[in-house]
């Protein structure tokens, strides 16, 4: 049985720390960039254009899952602490909310230039498990977001929780959320991101949605949270909604073909 006593922090420079789960956002999003750019995108106002848009997507998930954790999450403890909603040193960001603010950000740029917002989201979307992948690992390291107690074999004992052996839950997301979710999409993206705009999108938001729904059966609620309605977590209600969300626009997307 694997035990879990991971440093959170990968690098320390005096009292400079630079930790797995920062290292997850830059080198997500940096290689989600590279696959973007020398894998996908063959339109070459269309490669200028998404360098142009990586810093407003990384405003959007910043702002957007960390605003999407306050409001889905944790509202009553920050509206009593105000002072502390940017402080996301401290942890604290949603997916959903983070997936939100990339939506509106992609919305307000492609306005900007007159362009097909779904060229775009639909990059996003092939090359969004790759970051998430990462961000799952770090979150494997960081012993949280865990999984509920466990006797299979390839249980975890997260040492800085308790001596429980648990489902190792972020593993469970990385694979399916993040490598599975990531082939999935690629064997469509090659031959209908220009084509068929919108189908990426639409597929990425129904299988994460799927994939995230059942995983969080092993995962633990959140401590504060439990369970909102009919048993099912915060997540799995926004999967929900995302993942009505995603049957919409792929039934929309064909009907207007």
């Amino acid at each position: 049985m694997f035990i879990n006593n991971f440093d959170p922090v990968a690098i320390q420079i005096l009292s400079l720390e630079i930790r797995w789960y920062s290292l997850a956002y830059i080198f997500g999003i940096l290689l989600a960039w590279i696959y973007c750019k020398k894998i996908i995108i063959e339109d070459k106002n269309h490669s200028r254009l998404f360098d142009d848009l990586i810093s407003y997507l990384i405003i959007g998930i910043i702002l957007g899952g960390r605003l999407g954790y306050v409001l889905f999450y944790n509202l009553k403890y920050y509206l009593n602490n105000l002072i502390e909603i940017p402080m996301i040193w401290h942890g604290g960001m949603s997916f959903h909310g983070g997936l939100i603010g990339v939506i509106i950000a992609t919305i307000i740029f492609s306005n900007k230039y007159n362009i097909d917002k779904y060229i775009f989201l639909d990059l996003i979307s092939a090359s969004a498990p790759i970051g998430i992948f990462l961000g799952r690992i770090a979150n494997f390291i960081n012993s949280e977001l865990y999984g509920k107690p466990s006797d299979m074999p390839w249980s975890v004992i997260f040492e800085k929780i308790d001596s429980i052996p648990r489902h190792p839950s972020q593993l469970y997301e990385a694979a399916f959320e993040g490598l599975i979710l990531f082939f999935i999409i690629f064997l469509f993206t090659k031959k209908n991101y220009l084509s068929k705009p919108g189908l990426i999108s639409s597929l990425f938001l129904i299988f994460y949605s799927i994939f995230r729904f059942v995983i969080e059966f092993y995962r633990v609620p959140d401590e504060h949270l439990s369970f909102i309605i009919l048993n099912l977590t915060m997540g799995q209600i926004l999967c929900l909604i995302f993942l009505s969300l995603g049957i919409f626009l792929l039934y929309k997307k064909n009907e207007s073909r």
